[in-house]
């Protein structure tokens, strides 16, 4: 009788074993294109009991996977999703910037205004030459505030993006976690939990693509799952990660600057800010493109409007409209105008300002030079060429202006800090020219003026040009304080010489400052020593393209100046200046000249020594040296600065304008060639992985049958040992 009921109970193990067989088979045939999915194989061994063998058992269910083959899947996942993600973005900027040779690029838009401007030049008397010259200047400048306005925007996007990716990590963070928990606890009492690790993996697959991250499983097939560069972020308890999306950016926004917020694995410490670690993923290429791209190409365009204003308004200056005007207004910006001051030929050239006032038809009706009114009664002591102050230069030029025929004239420094210039009457009009020498009638030639922006007798700045050093004859204008000072582009390794610094700004000098720096400080250092000991003072270390500027800027927003002792040289080499960027998104055309086109500069105050018993300088209407001038800008070639990865360089703004195109559609480019080449790579590792982990129907067929003819059999035993009971009973 316990031969029988041994053989039923062994029929009964082999009946059941081959039942939970055949499930697995119909869940592998059920899910062969389910996504993630592995193929489920039932192991079994022989049962013994009491060294007698009893039946079968199943010792366990497993997966067919390649553990080794899936860490590399997912390493290329995510590089590819770091590329795949600039994709869109490099599309917007291609649409924006177009192709060099396209009519809408930027390039062609500066050879149009080029074309306007030779134009005039050849009839510089004539509106509608004039209107054209307008137009196509603020097409230009319409641009650069395009392509800065998109590359900000992209930027915002890519960060709101990164704000949806630290909340998708979250959630998947916290699955992993979850099934964890899960397979742990369904392990430890035997349950099949092949189906929880093939959602595991999902889930890394999909944690993958954000980030780059390794991973190990313990003994008890609990998953670590932690970043690249070691962050963890699944374990016993995991992390929470965080990063608060920008409401708006500009281009002085920064993740270095700390304008922008970092990715933050745990509490929101500067040591947790994983941000500049990652390595790969959406995440990576949206830093990527936030931080670096985009900024460089937004440094592109601010040196290009950079060099364009600064050029261009220098010539604009040497001369005015036809007879000369009745306004001027500055726009460089004097803190403390009663401190600051200018010098004329600090190289001993005796170069000089002759300003002069004309009537309707461009007859002089009185003329000085600066040198004379600044050395008569009162300012007689500080002798010729000499330092003088902003307040003083412009009380003296009033009063000049008021005993030569425009009584009520106005000269001084504004409350925003700006020379502003008003006759008060329509009955002469206004006029500069530099020259080489005071005698009336010397050459034409821009004055050198030294400026001591502190007033400690130190030359802090040099400008060629009167009218160009205070900005009153400015073609190009924008709305900025200066408050911001930024370095050139230096290499990481850069040091400070020992020097002392100085802030000033409307208050005078700033709490903390002049500022001792010692030989040899790093630049991070001196930022952090600046921003330490310096009242309502901030300096950054920026990166730009493959170096980096250090950035000082006031924390009011008011303007300020930064300089050094005399005998120091740091701010020189490290190439100090009022910092560029957002000039491509302010540039315009000033706008008196936008809404009067006849306010261009076509010539400059002329002299004839035949005129009055000794000379006479005059205005011309026909004059047009300097729309030439201007017109021969734009095929000369200027130096531009190193800035966003564009190295320095020497050409003409056509050809700067078209690098700036040209550079971007080589980025997509290569961005687009990167993406094609990971993408094989990747498909290539996946389907390697699939074809180990996926289901062949071939395989699961020849199984069904096998395991079907050995539940078959098994039934059939129990089939013969139910005669046999029945026999037995029937007996009894």
């Amino acid at each position: 009788m316990a031969g029988i009921t041994q053989a039923l109970r062994t029929a009964q193990s082999g009946l059941l074993v081959n039942q939970q067989t055949l499930n697995a088979v119909a869940n592998n045939i059920a899910n062969v294109n389910s996504e993630g999915y592995s193929r489920k194989i039932v192991k079994t061994e022989s049962r013994v009991v009491a060294g007698v063998g009893a039946g079968v058992t199943i010792s366990e269910i497993t997966r067919r996977v390649d553990e080794g083959l899936m860490k590399s899947v997912r390493l290329e996942l995510a590089d590819l999703n770091a590329l795949t993600v600039k994709t869109d973005f490099y599309a917007r900027t291609q649409d924006l910037f177009g192709a060099p040779g396209d009519n809408s690029s930027l390039a062609h838009l500066a050879e149009n205004f080029a074309s306007a401007l030779e134009l005039l030049a050849v009839s510089s008397d004539k509106s509608l030459e004039q209107a054209e010259v307008v137009r196509s200047a603020q097409d230009l400048t319409l641009m650069l505030k395009k392509m800065s306005e998109t590359v900000q925007e992209l930027r915002l996007q890519a960060d709101v993006a990164i704000g949806a990716g630290v909340t998708e990590m979250n959630a998947i963070v916290a699955k992993i976690d979850q099934l964890n928990d899960d397979i742990i606890s369904n392990s430890s009492s035997g349950r099949d939990v092949t189906d929880l690790k093939d959602q595991r993996d999902q889930e890394i697959d999909n944690l993958a693509q954000l980030v780059d991250i390794r991973y190990f499983f313990r003994s008890d097939g609990d998953a670590v799952v932690f970043t690249s560069g070691g962050r963890t972020l699944v374990d016993t308890l995991p992390p929470t990660i965080t990063h608060t999306t920008a409401s708006s950016l500009d281009s002085t926004s920064t993740h270095a600057g700390g304008e922008i917020a970092g990715i933050f694995v745990g509490a929101t410490t500067a040591n947790n800010d994983i941000t500049n670690e990652l390595r790969g993923g959406k995440l990576k290429g949206l830093v990527d493109l936030r931080d670096t791209t985009l900024s460089n190409m937004q440094s592109q365009i601010d040196e290009l409007s950079a060099e364009l204003r600064d050029t261009f308004n220098q010539i604009h200056n040497r001369g005015v409209a036809f007879p000369g005007a009745q306004s001027y207004s500055g726009t460089r910006v004097f803190v403390r105008p009663t401190e600051q001051t200018i010098k004329l030929d600090p190289t001993s050239s005796s170069d000089d300002t002759t300003i002069s006032l004309f009537d309707s038809t461009g007859n002089q009706t009185a003329t000085t030079t600066l040198n004379t009114i600044m050395t008569g009664a009162g300012l007689s002591a500080r002798g010729s060429g000499n330092d003088w102050t902003i307040a003083a230069t412009a009380t003296q030029l009033q009063t000049w202006l008021r005993a030569n025929g425009a009584a009520t004239a106005t000269a001084a420094v504004s409350s925003t800090g700006k020379l502003d210039i008003t006759l008060n009457t329509t009955s002469v009009n206004l006029a500069f020219r530099d020259e080489t020498a005071s005698t009336n009638g010397s050459t034409l030639d821009d004055a050198v003026i030294a400026y001591d922006a502190n007033g400690d007798g130190v030359t802090d700045e040099t400008v060629n040009g009167f009218s160009n050093f205070f900005g009153l004859n400015d073609f190009f204008v924008g709305s900025l304080a200066e408050n911001i000072y930024e370095s050139n582009v230096l290499v990481s390794s850069f040091t400070a010489s020992a020097s002392t610094l100085t802030f000033r700004d409307a208050t005078g000098t700033l709490t903390g400052s002049p500022l001792a720096v010692t030989a040899g400080t790093s630049l991070t250092d001196l930022a952090t020593q600046i921003t330490t000991n310096v009242t309502n003072v901030t300096a950054k270390v920026i990166p730009d393209g493959s170096g980096f500027r250090l950035r000082i800027s006031h924390d009011n927003g008011s303007s300020m100046t930064v300089t050094q002792a005399g005998a120091d040289s740091f701010l020189t080499d490290i190439g100090m200046h009022l910092a560029d960027v957002r000039t491509g998104s302010t540039l315009d055309v000033r706008s008196d000249i936008a809404s009067t086109p006849g306010n261009i500069t076509t010539g400059v105050v002329q002299w004839n020594a035949a005129l009055g018993s000794a000379g006479e300088y005059f205005m011309s209407v026909g004059e047009n040296s300097a729309i030439e001038a201007l017109a021969e800008v734009f095929s000369a070639s200027h130096t531009f600065d190193t800035a966003g990865g564009l190295a320095s360089l020497r050409t003409t703004f056509s050809s700067y304008a078209a690098n700036i195109v040209s550079e971007n559609s080589r980025l997509a480019d290569t961005n687009s060639a990167d993406v094609e080449r990971q993408r094989s790579l990747t498909d290539s590792l996946k389907f390697k992985s699939d074809t180990v982990r996926g289901v062949n129907l071939d395989e699961e067929m020849s199984d069904l049958i096998i395991f079907e003819k050995a539940f078959s059999a098994a039934a059939r035993v129990i089939a013969v040992i139910q005669r046999m009971f029945d026999a037995l009973e029937r007996t009894i």
